[in-house]
């Protein structure tokens, strides 16, 4: 899916929810300014960000009198996009609002372009990536790769989840073993559980989770949510199930959110997603995210390869030779012809604008 182009209609509406939204941020800001100058803000302090809800965002008190209270804050509109996890210094109010008024040095931070090709802060500060999958929705590889692709770039260890194993059956289980081994292949951790049985959860959950910050990724209808209850039953996450006429899951988280769990591990729950773009990432962020690629970057006989049917190209004589696997070398050519047409589209309507 490339990026899409805005028609005249839909630039004006864009523009003019961007308008009311600078309105308020104004507004919101002058607020801010008063309360600063009259001295109405406490002292500032560290927190950790815990929810986003648009302007307004939970923060976890790290220190002084509040400290593991959350206190729900708005944000200096100097301030670049802030995310869950993010670690950032706010101030407290004369009201319950505090003011977050700086952003810390983050460690890492996976993103993802929205359908508008503008790049979208999912997470901050983690070290784990959870791609969880089920047997229903059905799994699909070329999802698997462009989130590996991602946590590849990001420096951030991925781990791919296999949830609901209790589907499992004589007829998808030949699918899905053979999907599981081709990233354990590769050197990917896989595991498997079901939330059916706590005590397999608990403790194949645990041991990914424990001394970490991790967030869960994946389509709607995985089960994120559910294995998150089964380990935190106060956190009462709403629940959804697979549409019976698509197949697909239905989305019921609609925010990133952060736990704090009992195994001294921290876990952020995301919206779940059916597509995930890597049109902001060049080729050689693309090459270098798949594994098996990236020993061969640099040994093609031209320079522009694009890797599809050029003489002397390396990673096509992988493929052939079965170094590259059919499947990863489908997605691997998806992805790159989608950058490609990204690339074309962004040229031309910067020639006929």
């Amino acid at each position: 899916m490339a990026k899409r182009r805005l028609n005249r209609q839909q630039k004006w509406r864009i523009e003019k929810v961007q308008g009311e939204r600078a309105a308020r941020a104004t507004r919101t800001e002058r607020n801010i300014d008063r309360q600063l100058q009259s001295g109405e803000l406490g002292d500032e302090q560290t927190g950790l960000i815990i929810a986003h809800f648009g302007k307004q965002i939970d923060v976890a008190a790290l220190e002084g009198e509040r400290h593991g209270e959350i206190m729900r804050c708005h944000v200096r509109t100097n301030l670049e996009a802030l995310v869950t996890g993010d670690r950032v210094i706010w101030r407290p109010g004369a009201s319950d609002l505090g003011v977050i008024v700086a952003l810390q040095k983050r460690s890492s931070l996976l993103q993802r372009p929205d359908k508008f090709g503008q790049l979208k802060p999912v997470a901050a500060n983690i070290n784990r990536v959870i791609l969880v999958i089920a047997p229903e929705p059905e799994p699909h590889d070329n999802l698997i790769d462009r989130y590996l692709v991602a946590a590849e770039n990001c420096d951030i260890e991925p781990v791919i989840l296999l949830n609901k194993a209790d589907l499992l059956t004589d007829a998808n289980r030949p699918q899905i073993d053979a999907l599981l081994e081709r990233y354990t292949s590769l050197g990917y951790t896989v595991a498997i559980t079901s939330t059916k049985s706590k005590t397999e959860t608990d403790a194949s959950i645990e041991a990914l989770l424990t001394d970490r910050t991790s967030i869960f990724v994946g389509q709607s209808g995985v089960g994120k949510s559910s294995i998150i209850n089964q380990l935190l039953p106060d956190a009462a996450l709403k629940v959804g199930e697979v549409s019976q006429s698509t197949g697909k899951g239905v989305h019921t988280t609609t925010t990133a959110r952060l736990f704090h769990l009992s195994c001294d591990g921290t876990l952020i729950d995301s919206p779940g997603i059916r597509e995930f773009g890597l049109w902001h990432m060049s080729v050689e962020q693309l090459q270098f995210g798949f594994r098996e690629i990236r020993p061969l970057i640099g040994h093609c006989k031209f320079r522009n390869c694009r890797h599809q049917s050029e003489p002397g190209c390396a990673i096509t004589e992988a493929a052939e030779n079965g170094t590259i696997s059919i499947q990863r070398m489908q997605s691997f050519k998806r992805i790159y012809a989608e950058m490609e047409q990204s690339d074309w589209q962004a040229s031309t309507t910067d020639t006929t604008s």
